[in-house]
């Protein structure tokens, strides 16, 4: 079983759409992945204190940002939904 993940806020929204659309398959971002996003990207954290906020591994965080960054830059570049999962 995996470890569970601390999540310190909750997204205001669950999808994001492009417009226009090109591509209609969406792309599935964990809870997970945005929250390891937020705290390195966008809040300035190191690895190793996100993963203390998260109360997981810096590997596993290091792990949430090279998905998280491949799903956001897929979506950017090929025109699709991304829908943020619980």
């Amino acid at each position: 079983m995996p470890k569970p993940v601390m999540l310190m806020k909750t997204p205001p929204t669950r999808r994001f759409v492009p417009f226009p659309q090109i591509n209609p398959t969406p792309i599935y971002l964990e809870s997970s992945e945005l929250e390891a996003l937020r705290l390195v990207d966008l809040e300035g954290l190191s690895q190793e204190d996100a993963g203390t906020s998260m109360r997981v591994s810096r590997g596993t965080v290091w792990r949430l940002l090279q998905s998280a960054r491949k799903k956001v830059a897929q979506a950017l570049t090929e025109g699709r939904q991304l829908i943020i999962t619980p």
